[in-house]
């Protein structure tokens, strides 16, 4: 049964990269919305003065300094792991309220059975630390879940 705020083309369950993952339950055309990243909104201010945890943590920032925290209220987006070759985007789309929004879609046609991923291109203070270490084993993979500095 598919979780709620996901499509029903995918699936969450055990990943060998790293704890739960979101695999395509059936094969999945580019750009197919795998769906909305939920969880507790805090404003710019409230992101600020909130002292976040810095171990395993679902936060997801928005270019207007808005924050989502999908470990509350969130849905089976905030499983999706780190690849640094991903087959999945973040894309910010703006509601018609004026409020944005977090949508997960492919970036390529992705086979059934298939784990999907997104580039989590973290905004840290030190890439190299040892709680960034990225798992992904892609062909090419930088080393860290942070951002490169030419994309920070």
């Amino acid at each position: 049964m598919p979780l709620p705020g996901l499509s029903e083309a995918v699936e969450v369950r055990d990943s060998a990269v790293h704890g739960r993952g979101v695999f395509a339950r059936d094969g999945l055309a580019r750009h197919h919305v795998v769906g909305i990243y939920e969880g507790r909104r805090y404003t710019a201010a409230q992101a600020r003065r909130r002292r976040w945890d810095h171990g395993l943590t679902y936060v997801f920032g928005l270019s207007d300094g808005t924050v989502i925290d999908g470990a509350q209220g969130g849905n089976g987006t905030r499983h999706l792991n780190h690849r640094c070759r991903p087959n999945c985007e973040a894309v910010e789309v703006r509601r018609a309220d004026g409020g944005l929004d977090i949508v997960i879609r492919t970036t390529r046609r992705v086979a059934a059975g298939r784990e999907l991923f997104i580039d989590y291109a973290l905004d840290v203070d030190d890439p190299g630390a040892p709680e960034y270490r990225c798992r992904c084993g892609a062909r090419g993979c930088r080393g860290t879940m942070a951002a490169m500095p030419a994309t920070r």
